[in-house]
């Protein structure tokens, strides 16, 4: 019988308060669900961080509808009702979005027997009219904490496949053809067998930290079938997901390991060159940060000429790093745009398709022969203009002979939380570190970098958004946005990484707001620049959730940055460098803030 009941604390609404407060946003209070063992975070739609016995088994589980383009709908309802008579927890949803109307309700259940415990969630929805659509159904979200475990699949055909949740981000499906999963799940001194069953399609699963999604996720329809599909007027989807968990072994937890000081130790990078991408309008009256200025160059755009002009001048002494996007098989276009480069200062060029993202070949040649008839011998880079996904899936097929590859990175490919933003800084050192290992060159660029992706790299309707009101974020001028550049500079700061280019310098998705006001972000991103090419030092010990640290050598000495995404302020002890006789320093770091140590005379550590 279940017996759910809210148990939100107090404590929990203030750090909600003060999220939303950082972030310049008002959303929906968290709902902390309990009933027995069971723990469920209920944040807008999400039925997030599931624990059993204070273990998380599930990072989250949701009830979504993407459109034709791969468009998440918006999902409307009222907060959880909990039914005094029977203790069970129901959501009430609409999802609306383009060509999608369904209503339903998210069902949640418990149970317990001698050895096992049940968690059972229920999805049952209507089209109130007809729906095109590649997906309606429920997801699961595995944490990144089980990349590595040993994994059964069974399949519908009543088989089994032993696998494990893979450790490198794998380009393609770790497995398919889900009836359940078993998998064994650590912490708190408890080991748990989990197993999920899943009812109402056929699942599989992919692995979200192509797209730096701190997940694993396990969901319906399987991409092997065609999309999108059609669900008629009072046509029913009905899914349901069983969770079962076992203990298995018990122990006492080892105790946190105590410092006095977090040490830091030299890591063999260097914090890459730091700068921005020109503005999709206007042009900024403020030089542009660093010693580099990225411009994208999207030859199937009419004004792709104006485009170019506008950057030039923007950048004015400042190099080019320019990107060209072709349609297929257009050579003409690359030689129209390395010629309209012939004189000015360019540092870095590549080609991508228009189509599938990533550098062709023909293309590459093509280029190179541009800019050799331009008297033009940048570094030749490519890879893909979109996520490491498309990287990751596509390097087989990437010319010889690049200079460097790179990609773009966002955190909102498929969800749009503050939590989603800063769980994706863990994984961007993972996919980074990926994108070194398998570059021949061993050197990567990353960028640009963007809150929201500022293109619709998998729209099937042939309409990419670019530039379009979906790219912008409403927080891109907020004091949390430039703590999250911070650690996303500290945690893409591995060797091998060779320049970072963060959101665009002028307009809705920039560094300075369209009156030219800059963001806290371009004061952070600025004071990066100025660190760049000093040897990183990072904590020998572990940090607190949610901050990242790190020193930067310079002439004038060991310079700290330190960024904090949390919603309480955090103190840091910092040992001084070995050998130099250097004494601690302290180090405070407010709520979703950041401190970077800038140096020089009289000037103090920068708090943003």
């Amino acid at each position: 019988m279940s017996d759910w009941r809210d148990a939100t604390r107090p404590a929990r609404l203030d750090a909600h308060r003060a999220d939303d407060a950082a972030w310049g946003e008002s959303t929906p209070a968290p709902v902390e669900l309990r009933s027995g063992p069971w723990a469920i975070e209920l944040r807008g739609d999400e039925l997030a961080d599931i624990r059993f016995e204070g273990v998380v088994v599930l990072r989250g589980v949701r009830a979504v509808a993407r459109d034709a383009d791969w468009g998440t709908a918006r999902v409307d309802g009222p907060p959880v009702h909990l039914d005094d008579t029977d203790g069970a927890a129901r959501l009430d949803l609409r999802f609306a979005g383009r060509d999608i109307d369904l209503t339903g309700t998210l069902a949640l259940a418990t149970g317990s027997s001698t050895d096992t415990d049940t968690l059972t969630i229920d999805l049952a929805a209507t089209a109130t009219r007809a729906c095109r659509a590649n997906r309606v159904g429920l997801v699961v979200l595995h944490p990144p904490s089980s990349a590595g475990a040993a994994l059964v699949v069974r399949h519908p055909d009543g088989g089994t496949t032993s696998t494990a949740f893979p450790v490198d981000v794998a380009p393609h499906q770790p497995a398919r053809d889900i009836r359940a999963l078993s998998w064994t799940v650590g912490g708190r001194g408890v080991d748990l067998g989990v197993d999920l069953g899943v009812d109402g399609d056929v699942f599989e699963m992919e692995d979200q930290r192509n797209w730096t999604d701190a997940s694993f996720k396990t969901y319906s329809r399987p991409l092997s079938r065609p999309f999108p599909f059609e669900i008629p007027e009072g046509g029913a989807v009905r899914q349901t997901l069983t969770l079962r968990v076992s203990r298995r072994s018990v122990a006492s937890p080892a105790p946190p390991a105590r410092t006095s000081s977090i040490r830091l130790a030299p890591t063999g990078a260097v914090l890459p060159e730091v700068g921005t991408s020109a503005g999709a309008v206007g042009t900024s009256a403020a030089p542009p940060p660093g010693p580099t200025l990225l411009v994208e160059i999207d030859t199937t755009e009419p004004a792709w000429r104006a485009d170019l002009a506008r950057a030039a001048s923007e950048a004015g002494p400042v190099a080019l790093d320019v990107r060209i996007v072709v349609a297929p098989g257009d050579g003409t276009a690359i030689g129209a745009v390395t010629a309209a480069l012939a004189g000015c200062r360019v540092v870095r060029a590549g080609v991508f398709d228009s189509v599938t993202q990533v550098t062709t070949p023909t293309a590459a040649r093509l280029l190179g022969d541009g800019l050799v008839a331009a008297g033009l011998d940048p570094e030749r880079v490519g890879g893909a203009r979109s996520h490491f996904t498309e990287l990751n899936r596509g390097r087989e097929g990437l010319p010889d002979g690049l200079d460097s590859w790179t990609f773009s990175i966002t955190p909102q490919m498929h969800a749009t939380d503050v939590f989603q933003i800063g769980e994706s800084v863990a994984m961007q050192r993972l996919v980074a570190r990926q994108a070194v290992a398998m570059a021949p060159s061993g050197r990567v660029h990353v960028g640009p970098i963007t809150l929201r992706p500022r293109f619709n790299a998998v729209a099937t309707s042939g309409s990419s958004g670019r530039g379009g009101p979906e790219t912008v974020d409403h927080r891109q001028g907020s004091t949390a946005t430039a703590a999250w550049v911070v650690a996303s500079a500290v945690a893409l700061a591995v060797p091998g990484v060779a320049s970072l280019s963060f959101f665009e310098s002028l307009g809705p998705r920039g560094l300075r707001d369209g009156t030219g006001a800059a963001t806290p972000a371009a004061e952070v991103v600025q004071a990066l620049s100025r660190l760049s090419g000093g040897a990183v030092h990072e904590p020998t010990d572990a940090l607190p959730e949610g901050v990242r640290l790190a020193g930067v050598a310079t002439a004038a000495g060991l310079r700290l940055i330190a960024a904090n995404l949390t919603s309480s302020e955090v103190s840091l002890r910092v040992a001084g460098p070995d050998g130099d006789g250097g004494a601690d320093r302290r180090v405070v770091v407010p709520a979703w803030g950041s401190v970077i140590d800038r140096g020089g005379a009289g000037q103090a550590p920068g708090t943003y």
